[in-house]
């Protein structure tokens, strides 16, 4: 029987109902040079990304220029703390899952691939920092999602092996990037379906399988 010890959380759309935040900075961003990108691309191509790799993707396929990159990701964390500190509440749900999860003896962490900063300040707008052992960005790894490195990191730092754990995510990249890393996956559409009873009923499932 697999007995799970501990739940990792992507953020974005998972914790944090931030997908359209991120997509209207960069957006807000990317405005100053005549660039943007559509809703449909956001969500079937750029959903879950780093920024860097958004805006390598976009020199390759829009001639951005690359000279840009820094200016234009900066300008975008400055907007995305901007949308932060006016929209970022607790949610009760979350809360609720979270401090239950804790007290019944999981361990748990956020993986995000988002830049340290947005996770600490999401973290603690949301109220959810409290709950945590830690988190890991896109800044504690080399290779973002999907690449599983930031899933591995985690595991080992947690001293659990990968079925012990199980990982609850949301879009593509994520979800391949939870599959590599041979944990356990919770899918979720959104951030209301992150709750305690769907975490719960899904750990069930797989210590009874």
């Amino acid at each position: 029987m697999n007995k799970i010890k501990a739940v990792i959380f992507d953020m974005d759309g998972v914790l944090i109902d931030a997908k359209d935040w991120h997509y209207e900075a960069l957006n807000r961003a990317l405005s100053i040079f005549g660039l943007n990108i559509s809703r449909y691309d956001h969500l079937v191509t750029f959903d879950g990304l780093p920024t860097k790799k958004k805006l390598e993707m976009l020199s390759l396929e829009r001639n951005l220029p690359i000279g840009l990159h820094s200016f234009i990701n900066d300008l975008k964390q400055s907007y995305t703390m901007e949308i932060t500190y006016a929209k970022c509440k607790p949610i009760f749900a979350h809360k609720y899952a979270l401090s239950r999860l804790k007290s019944e003896g999981y361990q748990l962490a956020v993986c995000s691939n988002s830049i340290k900063n947005t996770i600490q300040v999401m973290m603690e707008r949301s109220d959810l920092l409290q709950y945590l052992s830690f988190f890991l960005s896109n800044q504690d790894v080399k290779v973002g999602k999907p690449d599983p490195e930031i899933y591995n990191t985690a595991i080992a730092r947690l001293h659990l092996s990968p079925k012990e754990c199980l990982i609850v995510e949301d879009n593509e990249h994520g979800i391949k990037a939870a599959l590599a890393s041979g944990a356990h996956l919770l899918k979720v559409k959104d951030v209301s379906e992150v709750n305690y009873y769907n975490i719960i009923n899904r750990i069930h499932d797989i210590e009874h399988a």
